[in-house]
């Protein structure tokens, strides 16, 4: 199943409030693990790659420092602060 696949049924389904909560617990701890997976392939040094949805562009940079949740990365555009599940390495 495709990723518009499961917004439609979710968008077109009569869920009730219980199913919705625990859909949302659902991506919370996805979300959550993805973090934590990328927080230890990431080291300073690391060139990354994220969205910016306020911007609505692709920013490329450099990690500077990696905390529990965020990584401060170093870009053309100053530095972010970035959430962990929001970067993705540049090969």
């Amino acid at each position: 199943m495709n990723i518009q696949a499961i917004n439609s049924a979710i968008i077109s389904g009569s869920w009730s409030n219980a199913d919705l909560e625990s859909m949302i617990d659902a991506v919370k701890f996805a979300r959550s693990r993805l973090a934590t997976t990328m927080k230890f392939q990431v080291r300073a040094g690391t060139k990354v790659k994220f969205h910016s949805t306020k911007r609505n562009m692709t920013v490329e940079g450099t990690v500077t420092k990696m905390a529990q949740k965020y990584a401060t990365v170093s870009t053309s555009q100053g530095l972010w602060k970035v959430p962990a599940n929001m970067l993705e390495i540049v090969a």
